[in-house]
């Protein structure tokens, strides 16, 4: 069996999209989001709020991304890797909203990093340079 650290971040985003099918089905916008740790998916999912309020009851929206918009968005997906650089850690987020029958997808790269794995790879001994850090000596 495959585990995620041995499939290719597209591959794993390809993946996300097949699970998520049958929701975006039934949602005309929202936010997908897909939490990543060394470069491997964990968290996935969206963030929506399908429910229409009237009358004191809730309606939901029937119509949602037909499958060639949902094909759509994965390939916009896909493509805004092209944009991430060299981070391992973090987030992405798709906002999405369906307008005169086309998908719009705005993309977020959120990076993260650690300071405690820093210190492990720049320790004390060997700063970079001598500069501001001087000052914060013990």
């Amino acid at each position: 069996m495959l585990s995620t650290e041995q499939l290719s971040l597209a591959r794993q985003i390809d993946l996300v999209f097949k699970e998520l099918q049958e929701e975006l089905s039934g949602l005309t916008s929202g936010t997908v989001f897909i939490q990543i740790r060394n470069n491997a998916i964990g968290k996935f999912g969206i963030r929506h709020n399908p429910l229409r309020g009237r009358s004191g009851t809730f309606t939901e929206d029937k119509n949602g991304l037909s499958p060639e918009q949902q094909s759509a968005f994965r390939l916009m997906a896909l493509e805004s890797l092209n944009y991430k650089r060299r981070w391992t850690h973090g987030e992405i987020a798709y906002d999405f909203a369906l307008r005169q029958g086309m998908v719009m997808v705005d993309a977020t790269l959120e990076s993260n990093y650690n300071m405690a794995n820093l210190m492990i790879r720049y320790p004390r001994q060997s700063q970079i340079s001598e500069g501001p850090e001087q000052l914060y000596k013990s």
